[in-house]
């Protein structure tokens, strides 16, 4: 195994490459390599055939660039060349996102006025991993919120309860509160959960906070 660099049009293709390239995928692997500069190497085999980087090989010629590192293995057999392939691809797919992490680091690179779409995120995906961004916001101005009101809590005979859910969740949430509260004649959220208390050997005040 070596590190070369090679001209692009040195470069095959495999024939058998089951992952496709749409020109959307391509145009954000140029956008990252004039950013970023070209940071993965091409796998190559002895051949010069790719075995791994097929999308940064075409998003290099997109760009201009004439040449690009690569690893020259010669330690895998064609069957497993195949199959590694399929590999690279697939166990990649596998990782998932911490969203707490996700967040924050979506939330400082804002805030240093970073492209979000070098990072390969649309908006909608982030609006699918996340929620959108001014919940996020929001969610963070809400617990800052929270902070704030708690000297007045202390003195107060009355708490408030305030709970986040993803937005994929809201809905399923919100119906079987309504389902459970219809199923045992209750008015509202509030009658749900002092239901549940309840019901489980909490003794809860039913002593309504009197309006401003």
């Amino acid at each position: 195994m070596k590190n070369i660099t090679v001209s692009l049009d040195k470069l095959i293709p495999d024939p058998r490459n089951a992952r496709t390239h749409p020109p959307h995928q391509v145009a954000r692997l140029v956008g990252s390599i004039k950013e970023f500069g070209f940071l993965q190497p091409v796998i190559i085999n002895e051949d010069n055939r790719i075995i791994a980087g097929h999308g940064r090989v075409e998003a290099a010629r997109a760009a201009g660039l004439e040449k690009v590192p690569c690893i020259q293995v010669d330690h895998l057999s064609e069957t497993q060349e195949r199959a590694y392939v399929l590999a690279d691809n697939k166990l990649a797919q596998m990782a998932e996102w911490d969203l707490d992490m996700l967040a924050n680091e979506v939330k400082e690179l804002q805030g240093l006025d970073f492209d979000l779409d070098l990072t390969g995120f649309t908006e909608e995906e982030l609006q699918q991993e996340l929620g959108s961004m001014k919940d996020v916001t929001d969610l963070e101005h809400n617990s800052m919120t929270m902070k704030e009101r708690q000297e007045g809590y202390d003195e107060s005979a009355f708490r408030q309860i305030i709970l986040i859910y993803q937005a994929d969740d809201y809905d399923a949430v919100i119906n079987a509160l309504g389902d459970y509260a219809e199923k045992n004649g209750l008015a509202d959220n509030c009658e749900v959960v002092n239901h549940l208390l309840e019901s489980n050997g909490y003794a809860v005040s039913r002593q309504e906070a009197e309006e401003d």
